[in-house]
């Protein structure tokens, strides 16, 4: 299987009569993920690369609302998936490359 170097991928799709479409993909470990609360007080997530900068924040950046409370308990529940899920293939890989290594030996 081949891969690419790391890479942060953007597209921007407008369609007459629609919404800008903004999609931004990051395929590296290069990345600077940081949350805090800005002086207003509002908190914030941001993810970023040295191509893309993401931020997320309250509903039209004023108090948090329960639908807010509701993204973040999403955003948390899906970075516990993502984890868990690299932790599983980097020890599935690692026990590859280990068999591959004793069986070339």
């Amino acid at each position: 299987m081949s891969s690419l170097g790391p890479y942060t991928y953007l597209t921007l799709s407008m369609e007459p009569g629609s919404a800008p479409r903004l999609h931004i993909s990051f395929h590296t470990a290069d990345l600077h993920i940081r949350a805090g609360v800005l002086s207003n007080p509002r908190p914030y997530l941001e993810i970023a690369s040295r191509e893309a900068n993401v931020s997320i924040s309250t509903t039209g950046a004023g108090p948090v609302t329960d639908a807010d409370l509701t993204t973040a308990r999403e955003i948390f529940n899906a970075a516990a998936r993502y984890l868990a899920d690299c932790e599983r293939l980097h020890i599935n890989q690692s026990a590859t490359d280990k068999v591959a290594t004793d069986t070339a030996a």
